[in-house]
């Protein structure tokens, strides 16, 4: 069957039809650049990662752009407050500028770590201001929004279909925290396209027809998503708590300026919960990339959110991520198994069962790919490399000599299996990654980092070098960070 993707728009499942054929527009918002990247933030972009390789493996031109916001993001998501980057940077007592540069290094640092393809392109919110403001002189010139005191709004009583994507009524919906009326809203619901900075202390500031100040966070995606993939994206992926008001802010300023459908398809993944808490840091209940990259390993964090569908919360606990050790470990073995028997010496033919491995094969593959075209089902995808792994170790597990018709079947379930899982899913099961993260890795790694803050917390601060240095000659680099120490492979 064709791709079929779940619309949040139509609360169903459609067809997928890029507005140009062949080809494909996708849009990510991506992260604030203000702290370090945390689970949740792996959760979203490597569901959104496996979306667009899947597209690719399907022989589509995608075009993937996700933004980095450098500017705009009020506390809160208000129209109100501090700049979540401005405030960090006061915290911190560096230029805002400064701290983008350290944070925007960390998540493309802990990205490329996941294996997240990197966008092709990563516009900055500061780095496209003229698009913003000619984009809200549209805007004002049609009627859709006004100034007041050096600020700009946009007007949602003139956009009837105010609303749609989150089926909220516009008589019915809160203020929040949002700026009343009387503060120079025409109404509570009107949301900020640019922020005066007269008389204020923000740091980060540009000249604009209505005087000095900065973008609202809303515009800023309207206008680097429509400079680069045109006024109608084909996908636009966020996360679920994006939806209102920033997702329904997007759609309105766009398609008030152009006339046109926003986007075609909506896409939003579920949150990462900790017991059953969304993971947040203003919560404090976050486990930073970093962090659990340097106790588990890689494929295991990304095998962890794919064993879930993109849609659904996931909760990550210890016992989560073991379950996800296991499972990877099972696939890897399969493939194990199979270069094992590959390496035997030449025996009888076993055609029956050969020619049932490739029929198997070729019906897993089908199931892979029926997976994935029912809404990037990746629980079910990844059942179908189960099952394919379950008949490859049948032929291969308890063999004591090879055939020539069962080493090419062994060779192409092999290739299957672990093509599959590297191109869709980005889980490496053969060579230098599964051997750089294999099931004990990650865990005894934990034990010596414990046993290496006990001689630190005991103050035998030689002790605790000397074991960093001696892990250092095996190529594992110990960084000692705030949050606690992590670990990579180095040089």
């Amino acid at each position: 069957m064709p791709l079929r993707i779940y619309n949040t728009l139509a609360r169903e499942k459609e067809p997928f039809e890029p507005v140009h054929p062949g080809r494909a527009n996708v849009y990510v918002c991506g992260p604030t650049v203000y702290d370090l990247p945390h689970m949740g933030h792996a959760k979203t972009y490597v569901a959104f990662d496996v979306v667009v390789r899947y597209l690719r493996h399907l022989g589509l031109d995608v075009r993937y752009v996700q933004n980095i916001t450098d500017v705009g993001h009020l506390v809160g998501d208000a129209d109100e407050g501090e700049d979540k980057i401005q405030k960090r940077a006061l915290e911190r007592r560096v230029e805002p500028m400064a701290l983008v540069e350290t944070y925007t290094r960390e998540y493309f640092t802990a990205m490329d770590a996941l294996g997240v393809a990197r966008p092709d392109i990563s516009p900055r919110a500061t780095g496209h201001i003229p698009e913003m403001l000619e984009l809200i002189q549209r805007l004002i010139d049609a009627g859709h929004a006004y100034v007041t005191d050096g600020n700009v709004y946009f007007d949602v009583e003139s956009f009837r279909d105010y609303g749609k994507l989150s089926r909220r009524r516009l008589e019915e919906q809160e203020a929040g925290g949002r700026v009343e009326a009387g503060a120079g809203k025409r109404n509570p619901q009107d949301f900020a396209l640019w922020k005066s900075a007269e008389g204020s202390g923000h740091l980060m500031r540009w000249n604009s027809p209505w005087g000095i100040g900065f973008p609202g966070w809303h515009i800023e995606c309207s206008a680097m998503s429509m400079k680069y993939l045109g006024e109608t994206l084909d996908i636009h992926g966020a996360g679920l708590d994006n939806m209102f008001p920033h997702n329904e802010d997007e759609i309105a300023q766009s398609e008030c300026a152009t006339h046109r459908p926003f986007v075609k398809y909506w896409m939003h993944n579920g949150t990462v919960t900790v017991n059953g808490e969304k993971m947040s840091k203003s919560k404090g209940n976050f486990k930073t990339i970093q962090e659990e990259l340097g106790r588990f390993g890689p494929d295991v964090l990304r095998y962890w959110v794919v064993s879930s569908h993109y849609r659904s919360s996931g909760d990550y606990t210890d016992e989560s991520i073991r379950d996800a050790a296991r499972g990877l470990e099972r696939l890897r073995i399969a493939v194990r198994n199979a270069e094992r028997y590959l390496s035997l010496p030449e025996g009888a033919d076993d055609a029956g069962a050969a020619a049932e491995l490739r029929r198997q094969t070729e019906e897993h593959r089908k199931q892979f790919r029926a997976g994935m075209d029912d809404d990037f089902n990746t629980p079910v995808a990844l059942a179908a490399l189960f099952g394919l792994a379950t008949e490859l170790n049948r032929l291969t597990a308890v063999a004591s000599a090879r055939s020539g018709e069962g080493s090419a079947a062994a060779v192409e379930a092999r290739d299957t299996l672990a093509g599959l899982a590297q191109e869709v899913l980005g889980i490496g099961l053969t060579g230098a990654a599964a051997a750089a993260d294999d099931d004990l890795t990650g865990p005894l790694m934990a034990v010596l980092l414990e046993a290496r803050q006990a001689l630190r917390k005991a103050k035998d601060f030689a002790g605790a070098d000397a074991l960093r240095e001696r892990l250092k000659e095996l190529g594992i680099l110990v960084e000692d960070r705030p949050e606690g120490p992590t670990w990579r492979r180095g040089s």
